[in-house]
């Protein structure tokens, strides 16, 4: 598939009058064509099916290299996938797009897919770890939104309790952190583990709770 062909699919699911409402909501400069998520959502289905990987990586790349809204977003979606071998290629792109994010909705797809490869190869942690040093706000947030699938899990084996621990230290550096967003993702890591590890989001809490923002730390303990 070209990327012509891509953006002409995409452009098909336009529904008019939706683009200026996205872009105020997302306040996005980038183009957005204004199209649905679920629209999205199929496109890249039938793409994943009809593609072979390395086809996939390739497209995600041009559409990426758009700057459309959507386009990021739809080759974000291309490589949401768990089973994906080979995937070096898939975690080079994705890691690749971090220094570039600069708003949720294209971050979050993006660590969405991200988090797959980095469950299939929890080694990668260790990249990871070096975004927590970035100046650029939105890759210390995608240290942490791209690890959420390590709050998520009832029976954890040793090497997920370890990885859990060492993404709270990474939390913790970020508690005196004031940029919202940075205190939005360490409440959004801490909700979720305290469904299925309240005892450590608790402890985190007692510990490092008073450094928090109000809100975080209101939101942190929701389920407590």
């Amino acid at each position: 598939m070209t990327l012509d062909e891509a953006l002409a699919e995409l452009r098909a699911g336009i529904e008019p009058g939706r683009a200026a409402q996205m872009a105020a909501y997302h306040k996005q400069t980038r183009e957005v064509l204004g199209i649905p998520n679920p629209v999205l959502n199929d496109l890249a289905k039938t793409w994943r099916q009809a593609l072979s990987v390395p086809d996939r990586v390739a497209l995600a790349d041009r559409l990426w290299r758009t700057d459309i809204f959507e386009a990021r977003i739809a080759a974000a979606k291309l490589l949401a996938q768990a089973r994906l071998r080979p995937d070096e290629d898939a975690w080079r792109l994705i890691a690749s797009w971090v220094p570039e994010f600069d708003g949720w909705a294209i971050a979050d797809h993006a660590c969405d897919a991200g988090a797959r490869r980095l469950v299939a190869d929890s080694s990668r942690i260790d990249e990871v770890e070096a975004w927590t040093r970035s100046d650029h706000m939105w890759a210390r947030r995608a240290a942490l939104v791209i690890t959420l699938p390590w709050t998520k899990q009832n029976h954890p084996g040793e090497e997920d309790i370890a990885i859990r621990d060492r993404v709270l230290g990474w939390a913790a550096s970020y508690a005196d952190d004031r940029e919202w967003f940075i205190q939005k993702a360490v409440a959004w890591w801490l909700r979720d583990l305290s469904k299925h590890d309240p005892d450590r989001a608790r402890a985190f809490l007692a510990t490092h709770g008073g450094r928090l923002k109000p809100f975080a730390r209101k939101e942190a303990g929701k389920y407590l």
